[in-house]
């Protein structure tokens, strides 16, 4: 991986989270496509990293990444706790935003993949009205199954016409982060980035919750409030488990040991 060179990581539970912040991940970024480094970023929180812990391949997924961004306050808590104390939160919506600020002048381009029917082409249209300047070349809205050969063929001549610095998936966890690994070599784009739900909040089509929420560490319980049928399946198994298995990792317990032949991308 000559010319670029990666920010360390944290281990948290056996997944790698990078250290970053808001301000210094756009110039991580910056470097990795001037070094033409190609790779996928996951927007990695406790679902991530909870889900890691009973699908090796995932966390292999995680740990090879560009970057493993943390999204959500625990993992910032678990990476200053282990001395990182500039870690802070990059979170899809912050990410996009920031990158998006950049590219006015960098001149980066921009490919969106996911999202129901109409949300891709909408987020294309709010955003070159808020950040005027930036070049969006493409979207796509794949359909609610895997994509067939025919299909893959179509998106991937599609891209490869365009050649993306960025191309943004949409779609959920852990579906998102196993379609880049996928997929990142079939697909002519320098850096996929998966940031889930950011599609839905930026097309105006799901609220956000407030910034003191979001730094509270409790997005989680604001979001089970707004959904609670879809979520709370989810909510009651996965953070009464991070808190146990974290607690025990902060009181000595050694995690899995990360990939290192993987960390840092391809």
């Amino acid at each position: 991986m000559a010319g670029f060179v990666p920010p360390p990581r944290v281990n948290v539970l056996g997944v790698g989270i990078s250290v970053l912040n808001l301000d210094t991940v756009v110039g991580v970024l910056r470097d990795a496509l001037a070094a033409g480094q190609r790779g996928y970023i996951t927007v990695t929180g406790v679902h991530g990293v909870i889900e890691s812990q009973s699908d090796e391949a995932l966390r292999l997924i995680h740990n090879r990444s560009l970057l493993s961004t943390p999204d959500g306050m625990p993992m910032v808590w678990m990476g200053r706790f282990a001395g990182h104390k500039s870690m802070g939160r990059v979170y899809g919506p912050d990410l996009m935003e920031a990158v998006f600020e950049w590219s006015r002048s960098s001149g980066a381009t921009h490919y969106f993949y996911g999202g129901n029917v109409g949300v891709a082409e909408e987020l294309k249209q709010r955003l070159e009205q808020r950040f005027p300047g930036i070049h969006i070349v493409g979207t796509h809205t794949p359909p609610f199954r895997p994509l067939t050969a025919s299909e893959l063929a179509d998106l991937a001549a599609d891209v490869a016409r365009v050649r993306p610095d960025f191309f943004w998936v949409g779609l959920s966890t852990p579906k998102q982060e196993r379609f880049m690994a996928e997929h990142l070599s079939k697909l002519d784009a320098k850096i996929l980035v998966g940031v889930g739900a950011a599609f839905d909040f930026f097309a105006g089509r799901v609220q956000q919750a407030p910034r003191w929420i979001q730094r509270s560490g409790f997005e989680w319980l604001y979001r089970l409030t707004r959904d609670f049928k879809r979520l709370w399946p989810r909510y009651s198994r996965i953070v009464p488990l991070f808190l146990w298995k974290a607690a025990w990792q902060l009181a000595g317990r050694r995690p899995k040991p990360l990939d290192a032949a993987g960390i840092g991308g391809h």
